[in-house]
């Protein structure tokens, strides 16, 4: 019989305890696992973002608006190449609940910055510049809801108020399909004509949210920043600039931190599988003090019963949080699926960071159980009741 035969003995001689300890294992590591994927997936926010790609917003916030006139000014600037602009509708679909990622843009400069995220048909983009109306949405928006080229919808701002019909509503017909161009790009977005937008609204009238600016060269982009804010300094809307970038991430940092929200989450289910687990390991040896005792006697060393001891802690942490690193890569893959959101999983990084967890684990609840053993003398063992 091998030693790890012995292990795996003595780890299921209380079946109904070991099953309930790798359960609670395995859910500590399956919330660790999703939240991972979570916190991958706000890390790689950008990801897709053009390395000359700047955004200019106003000083305070991005929800507060800058003039539409900045635009022509900003298109002047030594190292700028385009400029575009664009603004937050907050968008849904019928019902508040159906959020729906929704932009009024300047059609051809948008387009043309945008031209190496998204792939669009020439007549489609033909049929958009013409009409003030028509609407272009990303393909996982439209195999959401299972729109496609000519279907007329409408659309609800949850912000603005259509001052032409005294209602929160927009009529589109959706005139293109936006398809990715590269792996990160989110096509759950739909674009619309700023001048549809800024001839309804019944406030915020020539303002815009943000300006979006391609330089002619990546070096240049921090120069290019300062001369735009300073072009802008000591105005009633001053500005900041940054990558387009850094912006997505502010923009998603509005929901919390979320490396505070996984570590605070995954550190107290830890917290509590470590009491549990520990407790239950030190019991179950102290249940087999007499066989200790009596492997002892046969000659084991007390060096190899330590390592035993020390190596069933081990194996029930890598029997409940290795099949929950699966199912959390499962669950992850089924939900990027579902919601697009580009780079929700599992990756390799926190992969590894989660099997050091569970070897960490192992010997933290198996460390005190394994190092009693290893004092325990033959006639405390056997004298033990």
């Amino acid at each position: 019989m091998t030693d790890f035969s012995l292990i795996l003995a003595n780890l299921f001689s209380r079946k109904l305890r070991a099953a309930l300890m790798l359960v609670a294992i395995f859910f500590a590591f399956l919330i660790f696992g999703v939240l991972a994927g979570v916190q991958n997936g706000f890390n790689n926010i950008g990801g897709s973002a053009g390395e000359n790609r700047l955004v200019t917003i106003n000083k305070i916030n991005f929800t507060q608006p800058m003039p539409i006139a900045y635009i022509e000014r900003i298109r002047s600037v030594e190292g700028v190449a385009r400029a575009s602009f664009a603004n937050w509708f907050g968008g849904y679909f019928q019902e508040g609940k159906n959020q729906v990622v929704t932009f009024a843009v300047d059609p051809e400069f948008y387009l043309d910055i945008y031209a190496t995220d998204y792939r669009l048909k020439p007549e489609d983009r033909a049929a958009f510049m013409a009409d003030r109306t028509g609407l272009l949405v990303g393909a996982k928006l439209a195999e959401r809801w299972g729109w496609k080229v000519g279907d007329r919808i409408p659309l609800s701002s949850n912000i603005y108020t259509n001052r032409n019909t005294g209602k929160q509503t927009w009529d589109f017909t959706i005139v293109g399909i936006l398809e990715p161009a590269q792996e990160n790009a989110d096509t759950s977005v739909a674009f619309f004509h700023y001048a549809y937008f800024n001839e309804s609204v019944s406030f915020g009238k020539d303002t815009v949210g943000w300006i979006v600016i391609e330089t002619t060269d990546k070096a240049l982009n921090t120069d290019v920043s300062k001369r735009i804010d300073a072009m802008f300094a000591n105005s009633p809307a001053e500005t900041a600039t940054d990558t387009e970038k850094a912006f997505n991430q502010a923009f998603v940092g509005q929901l919390g931190n979320i490396t505070l929200i996984v570590t605070l989450v995954v550190g107290a289910a830890f917290a509590t599988i470590l009491m549990i687990v520990g407790n239950t390991m030190a019991m179950a040896v102290r249940e087999r003090t007499k066989e200790i005792g009596v492997m002892k006697t046969l000659g084991f060393p007390s060096a190899r019963i330590f390592k035993m001891v020390l190596g069933e802690s081990l194996l029930l942490a890598l029997l409940g949080g290795l099949p929950a690193l699966a199912a959390a890569a499962l669950l992850l893959e089924m939900m990027r699926a579902s919601v697009g959101f580009p780079g929700l999983a599992l990756t390799l990084d926190f992969t590894a960071l989660g099997i050091v967890i569970m070897v960490a684990l192992g010997l933290l609840t198996g460390i005190v159980p394994a190092w009693n053993a290893l004092r325990l003398n033959i006639v405390t063992a056997l004298g033990r009741q």
